[in-house]
């Protein structure tokens, strides 16, 4: 199966929240593109099952956000690998596409 979604023609942004488009979903891993304006975040949060995540940024800048209040800066290309169960999330500064790949998928 070969499967093609261009993220950046199908999902667009908001001013109120941010926007979210469910790319991929399967047994073996879920894709999701969130697309953020500036200051609008993921908060962090965690899931209590076993696996991992990454979050990609596609274009923009912005904070991987962790737990007790760390930041990790980022920008387009950077690529945070987590456990799934670790807290995460993501804060853009600029206008800011992200995909974010889970598996296995919650």
């Amino acid at each position: 199966m070969l499967k093609k979604t261009e993220v950046f023609r199908e999902n667009d942004f908001s001013d109120k929240q941010f926007k979210k488009l469910l790319v991929h979903d399967s047994p073996y891993f879920k894709i999701i593109n969130f697309n953020f304006r500036p200051g609008q975040e993921l908060p962090v949060h965690s899931h209590d099952i076993e696996g991992q995540l990454s979050i990609t940024i596609l274009d923009g800048t912005g904070e991987f956000l962790g737990k007790d209040g760390a930041t990790i800066p980022g920008a387009t290309g950077d690529v945070l690998v987590s456990d799934i169960s670790e807290p995460h999330g993501i804060r853009a500064i600029t206008d800011m596409r992200v995909l974010v790949t889970i598996a296995p998928p919650i």
